[in-house]
């Protein structure tokens, strides 16, 4: 039984900075792509970061330079550091998992079966 639980999360003011962190339990295949959603009210819900078990990464162009995702040990631990927060960055943000390696799939939120129940970032 795959759980998700993320961590994280709150308020700051403008040009703060949060951490994410979300928690892969019961997965038990060797290869594993973890990232973030997020989705900010009356919006479509995109891809921010993802991971996968090789260490690859991608971003969205929106948090390219602010954000940084990492995987911090070897239980499906991710990390998301958000930097240099805006207002726009206020949402409520999901961690995803799902099998396999980084594709061109990996900002699609078709592509993953498992979610985390989300926790909010407000920016101001």
């Amino acid at each position: 039984h795959v759980q998700l639980v993320e961590s994280g999360g709150g308020s700051v003011q403008s040009g703060g900075s949060l951490t994410l962190s979300c928690v892969v339990s019961g997965w038990t295949y060797r290869f594993i792509v973890m990232g973030w959603f997020r989705q900010a009210p009356g919006k479509e819900r995109g891809g921010v970061a993802m991971i996968d078990s090789q260490g690859s990464t991608t971003y969205h162009n929106s948090v390219s330079g602010r954000f940084s995702i990492s995987k911090e040990s070897a239980d499906n631990r991710i990390v998301l550091r958000m930097n240099s927060l805006r207002p726009d960055d206020t949402a409520m943000y999901y961690c995803v998992a799902d099998g396999g390696l980084l594709d061109s799939d990996a900002m699609s939120q078709d592509r993953y079966n498992f979610w985390g129940q989300g926790t909010q970032v407000t920016v101001s």
